[in-house]
């Protein structure tokens, strides 16, 4: 049998398969209830996937980004790494709002004639602020925590932004310290060792957990939700169809990146993104893929990553905001004109880092709402498809971030080109370092 059809991605595939088959037993068991016992079992073990993954989140940033910046102060040009990730980030988000976002909406004018009950429109409890990345950025304790309430219990968070500047103040200031801090930057080293081992564990159970989600997605969600917004649903599906089989393989080719092998080996990424619906929980996968069988190395894919999982949101930040904005206009009946569409696309590439300490589409949608002057209560109007169209955008955002990573590490001529055709067979053994792959940018 050939390496392809025993491998991790087929494996995928088949929880996928076992998943839909699985959903459909229990949506007839409950009828879409929720209350049967296979949808719940298919409920449990999702849920407690996910949060396997997103356990590793945190140690996996601390650890690769400190020892990630204790290894780029040796490599030449790091900081225009830094800023050509930034680029290619806004890049993407621009051609994605503009082709992906504005010009679907545009067509399908998803806002128009549509059956949606006006009654349905409500304020959102959260809402995007300009400010909210500022507020975003600051920690408010070194371990980036969160603890908040929730139906009167208390609930423990953390912000992977807050996690990634901490970090990097930790990695900087051990870099500045000297020789005494050499047993710290040893330790995490090894520390980053034993936590990808672990993640490794976690994400070889992840037919099991695909089978699961998808199952439960396709227990409680049902379609009996599109009605009114199925013209809504088509148009985001169309954009985020255009972002990823359009602007990713063109961007890819211009950068004589192999299209088809990119996407067969980030299919992992991409078919988890969908299913969890989480970029933070499938960003320990991203990484992992990124590294292991693209080719990126390591020092930078652990900057990059964690930095696209909180402010790269093609899906989020790009195409639904744009198309949902203007539906809301259209269901309204309020003209938008130019000053408005740029106003759009600006929020779009701009935007996403302000809402980066909040993250999510829904306050996303807020800020480019209140920047447009629309009725907010329009959000309310979306609330019902939010399960339906989420999976789509996360497959999208998780699916770009590893696009950028892979993009700017081949420009930049740190990209290793033996582990991305190794990686045609299943992820090697070893990521890639900068002293591997480019021995000429690291310093002596």
């Amino acid at each position: 049998m050939p390496g392809w059809a025993t491998g991790f991605g087929a494996q995928v595939i088949a929880g996928l398969i076992v998943g839909l088959i699985l959903g459909f037993i229990a949506r007839g068991q409950d009828g879409g209830s929720g209350e049967g016992w296979l949808t719940g079992l298919l409920s449990g073990v999702g849920a407690a996937y996910v949060q396997l993954l997103k356990l590793m989140v945190p140690p996996l940033v601390v650890a690769a980004v400190i020892t990630s910046v204790a290894n780029l102060r040796k490599v030449t040009g790091a900081a225009r790494l830094a800023v050509s990730t930034l680029i290619w980030f806004a890049v993407t988000s621009f051609l994605s709002v503009v082709l992906g976002g504005i010009l679907v909406a545009l067509v399908l004018k998803p806002g128009v004639g549509t059956s949606v009950d006006a009654a349905s429109a409500a304020e959102p409890e959260n809402t995007g602020s300009w400010t909210a990345f500022l507020q975003g950025i600051v920690p408010e304790n070194i371990f980036g925590l969160h603890v908040g309430m929730s139906d009167g219990e208390p609930t423990l968070s953390f912000s992977v932004l807050q996690l990634l500047v901490v970090s990097l103040a930790i990695g900087i200031a051990a870099v500045k310290t000297g020789r005494a801090a050499e047993p710290f930057l040893n330790f995490m080293e090894s520390f980053l060792e034993i936590i990808q081992k672990m993640l490794w564990w976690i994400i070889r159970l992840a037919p099991i957990g695909t089978a699961a989600l998808i199952g439960k997605a396709v227990s409680t969600y049902g379609w009996d939700a599109l009605g009114s917004l199925g013209k809504f649903v088509i148009a985001i599906y169309v954009g985020l169809a255009i972002v990823i089989g359009v602007i990713y393989p063109a961007v890819l080719a211009l950068n004589r990146i192999p299209v088809t092998g990119f996407f067969r080996r980030v299919w992992p990424v991409t078919s988890l993104g969908f299913i969890t619906r989480s970029s933070m929980g499938v960003m320990p996968v991203t990484q992992r893929v990124t590294e292991r069988r693209m080719g990126v190395p390591t020092e930078y894919a652990s900057f990059a990553i964690p930095l696209g999982a909180t402010t790269k949101m093609d899906g989020c930040a790009a195409v639904y905001p744009a198309i949902a904005a203007i539906f809301v206009a259209q269901f309204y009946g309020i003209d938008l004109n130019m000053t408005h569409y740029l106003l759009i696309i600006f929020v779009s590439v701009i935007g996403s880092a302000a809402t980066a300490g909040t993250t999510g589409a829904t306050v996303m949608l807020t800020l480019t709402l209140s920047t447009l002057g629309l009725p907010l209560a329009g959000v309310g109007l979306l609330l019902s498809i939010e399960p339906i169209i989420d999976m789509g955008r996360t497959a999208v955002n998780v699916t770009g971030q590893s696009v950028v990573a892979t993009i700017v590490a081949k420009r930049s001529g740190i990209w290793s080109e033996e582990t991305f055709e190794a990686g045609a067979d299943g992820e090697v053994e070893h990521s890639p370092t900068m002293a591997e792959v480019a021995p000429q940018a690291v310093r002596a």
